[in-house]
């Protein structure tokens, strides 16, 4: 790839370390986000710290991080900067400025590469990349939580459908890499989940788990 497409894949990881859950919730409390809760920099643990504005303004502005990276940048900006020559290089350009966005919200460059998991942004990404994709995904977050409780969980399983939903329906080796990626980066991201999940302390989202009524409220 040229310096052009690095620049370009760069912005994508700049605009991935702006992280709004620290800005918004240091503006409306004071306090760093990442010393609260889960010390998670990103929607969910704003959602259980702050509430569910603060939280649902986080899901959106990461969602939206995503789909500028995939379906703004790349799509708009890209054609004006590869040759044709050098056309079939713009098959790699949204799959790596989506995995760029998401490596600068958990790495920002901004916060001490501390930052949040990277959940939202994927959404957001694969919504720029072809939003039929998030069917899959959502689906399967959505049976994971009613079925085991778990959001860490849900969220790797969600992951592992993008992976093989694009590795059944895309012959693109550029795709396949973008979900074969995506889903390695938030298996590492919630890998305290997944320990915590096996000594029994990870907490169950019971509003939404099947059995969560049994036990009491979240």
């Amino acid at each position: 790839m040229s310096a052009r497409d690095l620049l370009l894949v760069a912005a994508g990881y700049l605009l991935g370390s702006l992280s709004f859950a620290v800005l918004l919730v240091r503006w409306k409390t004071g306090k760093d986000i990442r010393t609260e809760g889960s010390g998670n920099a990103g929607a969910t643990n704003a959602l259980r710290t702050q509430g569910k504005k603060v939280g649902l303004a986080v899901l959106a502005i990461d969602l939206a991080k995503g789909w500028i990276a995939t379906g703004v940048l790349a799509p708009w900006v890209l054609p004006s900067l590869i040759p044709s020559a050098a056309a079939p290089l713009a098959l790699w350009c949204a799959p790596l400025c989506g995995i760029a966005v998401m490596l600068g919200h958990v790495y920002p460059i901004w916060y001490g590469f501390r930052g949040g998991k990277g959940v939202a942004t994927l959404l957001g990404a694969v919504l720029g990349i072809n939003g039929w994709l998030l069917l899959p995904m959502l689906l399967t977050w959505l049976v994971a939580v009613i079925v085991f409780g778990y959001v860490g969980l849900a969220s790797i399983l969600a992951a592992v459908a993008l992976a093989v939903a694009i590795a059944v329906t895309s012959q693109s080796a550029p795709l396949i890499a973008f979900g074969i990626v995506s889903m390695l980066l938030i298996l590492y991201t919630h890998r305290t989940n997944l320990a915590r999940m096996r000594t029994g302390t990870e907490s169950r989202a019971r509003r939404l788990w099947l059995f969560g009524t049994r036990r009491g409220s979240a």
